[in-house]
């Protein structure tokens, strides 16, 4: 009976997610923007025999500028759930970041074996619970947080909705196990919203990211910055690094896809803070665009859960494998060896001004 019921949370899952991604925009936002908005430049006889992938964040080095996205719920996808993702994320070399919402605990997560982590958190009306939350990613050796501040309110997630979404009775939000806040009770449309409209601070503000800095060493990334006027607020509140991310498009309508934020981003930092883009990578060389853009790497997050759907960690693993040979290739045919040889000059985007042939 409980396999049966997997199944069929793992079919909803899927459906669900399709639904989300259909009707929600973000195939038209991220999907044919991020193929069509941007050409490339590429430069030609250079000797590409050898390609650096490489790269560091916060010091630590990983195996290329790939990394991935806090997903919540991953065991309504696979029964291995974040079991499996930290795994693979950890054979690619790489990191992961673990939701605040995962059903499988930082100390679950941080049992999987060796890895470069960081914690995704929300921040909920009672700080007792945050700081406690903190502590213990922080104890289980994850490297930073990445605070999301892009939800003070639930956005009208519609499939969910329609179909009443509750976390399955045989799943629970781990981290949250003890503290009678790990399940989610039935609602007249979606169960996720009733729990973050009971659960999550609306006063969040600037002043809650110094408040962080000061419960934990560990340095603090700043999620769900699509404006230069917040990345010029975050640097200021002390942000160790910004998340470009637009909460894959199921915030708020018509915001920009991450990729046409990006380079707005990146310019208000003006280099005093790593920017990286979360959302809307589908190929290799989308993380090509973004980092000609400005990026110093990017975030998956839906190709990871449908992978994980799949294959379990095995599929994780071919999507992160895809991913970094697509952008390998792309790299070559670029011109590019290594990351830093990725410049601005290698692409068009849409909003450039012509560009005028030199003379000759």
């Amino acid at each position: 009976m409980k396999q049966l019921q997997r199944k069929n949370c793992r079919r909803w899952f899927l459906t669900t997610m399709h639904q989300e991604q259909r009707t929600n925009g973000l195939l038209i936002r991220t999907g044919k923007h991020s193929q069509g908005f941007c050409k490339f430049r590429p430069r030609i006889l250079i000797d590409v025999s050898k390609i650096d992938m490489t790269t560091t964040v916060l010091g630590f080095k990983i195996s290329m500028p790939i990394m991935i996205a806090p997903t919540a719920m991953q065991k309504m996808a696979h029964p291995e759930g974040e079991y499996a993702t930290a795994r693979a994320a950890s054979a690619a070399g790489t990191i992961m970041t673990l939701s605040s919402w995962a059903t499988s605990s930082v100390e679950e997560v941080a049992s999987t074996g060796p890895g470069i982590r960081f914690f995704q958190l929300y921040v909920y009306k009672d700080r007792h619970v945050v700081a406690q939350l903190v502590r213990r990613a922080e104890r289980a050796g994850f490297k930073a947080i990445a605070l999301t501040v892009d939800t003070p309110r639930l956005g009208r997630r519609e499939a969910d909705i329609k179909n009443r979404f509750v976390l399955p009775p045989f799943l629970s939000l781990k981290n949250f196990e003890g503290l009678d806040m790990g399940k989610m009770d039935q609602a007249n449309d979606s169960g996720l919203a009733s729990y973050v409209a009971g659960q999550i601070d609306r006063s969040l503000s600037w002043k809650d990211v110094k408040w962080l800095q000061t419960i934990t060493d560990l340095p603090i990334f700043v999620k769900g910055v699509i404006t230069a006027e917040d990345a010029r607020l975050a640097i200021q509140a002390g942000a160790a690094g910004i998340i470009v991310s637009n909460h894959g498009a199921r915030q708020l309508d018509y915001v920009p896809a991450t990729i046409m934020a990006l380079e707005e981003v990146v310019k208000a930092a003006q280099g005093r803070v790593p920017v990286f883009l979360d959302g809307g990578v589908r190929r290799g060389t989308d993380v090509f665009k973004a980092l000609a853009l400005g990026a110093s790497g990017i975030f998956i997050g839906r190709p990871v859960v449908f992978s994980l759907a799949a294959e379990g960690e095995a599929g994780v693993r071919k999507v992160l494998q895809m991913l970094r040979e697509e952008f390998e290739l792309t790299m070559a045919l670029s011109g590019c060896r290594s990351l830093k040889e990725i410049t601005r000059d290698h692409i068009v985007a849409e909003w450039d001004r012509p560009r005028l042939p030199p003379r000759l």
